[in-house]
């Protein structure tokens, strides 16, 4: 069924609007609890059918990602399970080079004409998005849908703050054979043990 009111977010190619989908992007290495909580808030309290998970292919800050594209693609797919209306796209792999929000949501944006973006991103990278590569444009494109963080001031329209757990942290534990239970979804944490992930983090 078409919706009349598409929202925020400019549509795509003059076509018709059909779903709304929020972006969420980051590493995910790993995924941990506050990422699946984020997801968990977005389904069930903001105006979105559906969520696209997106890991980065290569991260435009130039930090290093400790798990390869493909374990972290598995890794996503396990965490975000229980959830019907999410989906792992693999579109940073596709578009290859440095990852860029802008370019990203330009792809999805192509290839999904049926769809309203909204970006998702915790309170606490609003500080740094004048270092994004043309924010100004990715806000056009999929207007912010901003979830609260630990530690930082309440976003206007989520009056919940998700826990600030830190994925250097997790893999720093990981590494030292520490317990990231709680953490860390159960079935990720099953998956970086099977596959000896994050020895080498230090």
């Amino acid at each position: 069924m078409e919706r009349a009111d598409t929202g925020p977010g400019r549509q795509s190619h003059g076509g018709a609007v059909t779903r709304r989908v929020a972006v969420y992007g980051g590493s995910f290495d790993p995924p941990h609890i506050g990422h699946v909580l984020s997801v968990a808030w977005t389904l069930s309290a903001a105006d979105v059918d559906e969520v696209w998970v997106i890991p980065t292919w290569k991260h435009a800050f130039d930090k290093e990602h400790g798990a390869s594209f493909e374990e972290r693609m598995a890794m996503c797919e396990l965490a975000f399970a229980p959830f019907r209306r999410v989906e792992v796209s693999d579109v940073e792999r596709r578009l290859g080079g440095t990852s860029r929000t802008l370019a990203t949501l330009e792809k999805l944006e192509a290839e999904h004409p049926d769809a309203a973006f909204r970006l998702l991103i915790g309170a606490d990278v609003l500080a740094s998005t004048d270092r994004w590569h043309r924010w100004e444009e990715v806000v056009k494109i999929a207007p912010p849908l901003v979830i609260g963080r630990q530690g930082y001031p309440v976003p206007e329209g989520c009056p919940i703050s998700i826990p600030n757990v830190n994925s250097t942290d997790i893999r720093r534990g990981l590494h030292y054979a520490g317990d990231v239970s709680g953490v860390v979804p159960r079935t990720v944490i099953d998956h970086i043990r099977a596959h000896h992930l994050y020895l080498d983090e230090k």
